[in-house]
């Protein structure tokens, strides 16, 4: 962990959210969707100029030090023509992207990756690139319907199909830093409270293929970092599957010499995880966050709730197309 090196600072637009929001006041380090489409040439507002909303999250993050910089994604949304569609309008230059993280084996985060790879391979002329994956991804997975029958969850793209669009595949449980120690990907994510027990109903496919087990905790999702000079540690969860409090105790462990300055990403507050927002909100009122930025699963209920535990100073919500400088 000490090998995580601090940025001068870093810049995060929002690729997918499952939200779209151009007319809310934001803080003065926040751009909002319409002034980030206008900088990337927007000169006519209109429907088809702007981005679209889908349930799923990805982040284009780029990190500053001493005049050099790095920019990674953070995974890739749900479909292939959320990360085109977005990315053109945004002006995204795919072809600066220098490394690809998939934070956890769902579609929503991991069905634009294909079309990330191209995007991204026209761009850099062919050269390969880094994309971290879990080995625990690829298991088949499914949700249980009202009726007690499962409903399949669509399989992630695989690292050999990955490999194919130009993805240099490492696939790892271990925590590491990359691109210059400008950004660190957590190891699996330890289960300490007593509340945050993951994905209610959760299944996956037996190691034999031949049955259906509980999977609630879903330990392939990882979070990643990065350390921005005078402020603190920028914690990145795109589901927390893990418990955001899980989350966010896991990123103090692993810095224990800097404070927590943010967190960014899907809580996963809503739906069978709605009965933990108190438990939740309370506890990560611990870690003295500046910023906090909920989007994609958090769910308005723990939204409304962050913003009335933490006030609008500290609580920004994600939206697509928006840009955080910090």
């Amino acid at each position: 962990m000490e090998a995580l090196k601090p940025v001068d600072r870093i810049e995060v637009q929002v690729l997918v959210d499952n939200v779209t929001d151009s007319l809310s006041t934001v803080p003065e380090n926040v751009t909002l969707e319409w002034p980030a489409l206008m900088r990337a040439g927007m000169r006519e507002l209109a429907g088809s100029c702007q981005c679209c909303a889908n349930h799923g999250f990805s982040l284009v993050i780029t990190a500053h030090r001493d005049g050099a910089q790095h920019t990674m994604l953070f995974d890739a949304g749900p479909v292939e023509f959320a990360i085109e569609y977005n990315g053109t309008r945004l002006g995204i230059d795919f072809g600066a992207i220098k490394a690809v993280v998939l934070s956890h084996g769902h579609w929503d985060h991991a069905g634009g990756l294909p079309m990330a790879f191209d995007l991204i391979r026209k761009s850099n002329v062919g050269q390969l690139v880094p994309c971290y994956l879990h080995p625990g991804m690829f298991r088949k997975r499914a949700l249980p319907l009202p009726g007690g029958e499962l409903l399949p969850i669509r399989d992630i793209p695989s690292p050999d199909h990955l490999s194919a669009r130009g993805a240099a595949v490492i696939t790892t449980t271990e925590p590491q830093t990359f691109l210059d120690d400008m950004f660190f990907l957590s190891g699996e994510i330890p289960r300490v409270t007593p509340y945050e027990k993951g994905f209610p109903g959760h299944m996956r496919r037996s190691e034999d293929g031949k049955s259906w087990e509980p999977d609630p905790l879903i330990m392939d999702e990882r979070f990643l970092a990065t350390h921005v000079k005078d402020k603190g540690i920028v914690v990145f969860t795109a589901c927390s599957h893990a418990g955001v409090v899980n989350v966010l105790k896991h990123a103090r462990t692993c810095f224990p010499s800097a404070p927590l300055y943010a967190v960014a990403g899907g809580f996963h507050l809503a739906g069978g995880n709605e009965k933990i927002i108190g438990e939740s909100v309370r506890d990560m009122g611990e870690f003295g966050l500046k910023l906090i930025a909920p989007g994609h699963c958090t769910g308005w209920r723990a939204v409304h709730a962050l913003a009335r535990t933490f006030g609008e100073n500290v609580v920004v919500p994600s939206a697509v197309g928006k840009i955080f400088a910090i």
